[in-house]
C-alpha cells in the first residue's frame, strides 16, 4: 500500500508523531469521512496559504499585526521573549502577563547547527532599538539545556541596552517547556521572574 506508507511517512514528519502514532492517525484519517479528510487539506492549505509573521512580533497571524501587538490595553514597555508561537498560546492561557511578545522561532542548538543568525535575534536587537518605549525584556525560553543557553546569549546581546533583562523564574522545572505546563504554573513563573545578566552568580 504505496499511498497508505506516504501518509505514515508524512505524518511521522510532524513533531511528537512517532510510527505507531502516525499509523493509528493515518488508520483514523482513512476510516473518517471523505468530507473530513477533505476538510484537513483544505485547512491545512488555507492555513499554509494565509499565515504570516506579525510584522512586529513575529507570532503567525493573517494580518500584518497580530491581535496582541494590536491591542492598546497591551504594555508596551514589557516584551516577553518566546522560542515559538505556541509559546505565546500557553502564556496568554495563562492570564498573567499583559505586555507584548517577541518570537524568536527556534533556539540555539550547536549540535544540530542553529547558531544566532538562524532565529530572530537580530529583528530582536532591532526593536529595541532607537525610539523603543520597551523597558524590561522577559527571557522566557524553556528551561532546558538549549532554552538556557539561548537565554544567556541573549542576555549577553542585550547588555548595553537601556533595557532591564530578567528571566521566568519559580514553578518552571528544568527540562520543561512552556507550551505543556499548566496555566498557573506560567503565571507563577511570571510573577517571580528575576533579574538576568547572563553572567556568573
Amino acid at each position: 500500500m504505496r499511498s497508505f506508507d506516504k501518509l505514515v511517512s508524512c505524518l511521522k514528519r510532524l513533531p511528537g508523531v512517532g510510527p505507531k502514532q502516525a499509523e493509528r492517525l493515518a488508520i483514523h484519517i482513512l476510516r473518517a469521512p471523505r468530507s473530513d479528510a477533505e476538510a484537513l487539506a483544505s485547512a491545512m492549505l488555507r492555513a499554509k496559504d494565509l499565515v504570516k509573521s506579525c510584522r512586529l512580533c513575529l507570532n503567525y497571524t493573517e494580518e500584518n499585526e497580530c491581535r496582541i501587538c494590536g491591542d492598546p490595553g497591551r504594555d508596551g514597555s514589557l516584551l516577553c521573549v518566546v522560542e515559538q508561537p505556541a509559546d505565546v498560546t500557553a502564556i496568554e492561557r495563562s492570564q498573567g502577563f499583559r505586555g507584548v511578545y517577541h518570537v524568536l522561532h527556534g533556539r540555539l542548538s550547536p549540535l544540530r547547527g542553529v547558531g544566532p543568525e538562524n532565529i530572530r535575534i537580530n529583528e530582536l536587537v532591532k526593536r529595541l532599538g532607537n525610539g523603543s518605549t520597551i523597558s524590561e525584556v522577559i527571557l522566557a525560553t524553556d528551561p532546558d539545556t538549549e532554552g538556557e543557553a539561548t537565554a544567556l546569549y541573549l542576555a549577553q546581546t542585550l547588555k548595553g541596552l537601556p533595557v532591564r533583562v530578567t528571566r521566568i523564574a519559580q514553578g518552571v522545572p528544568m527540562g520543561g517547556h512552556l507550551d505543556y505546563m499548566d496555566e498557573q504554573t506560567i503565571s507563577t513563573a511570571m510573577k517571580t521572574r528575576r533579574e538576568f545578566s547572563g553572567g556568573s552568580g
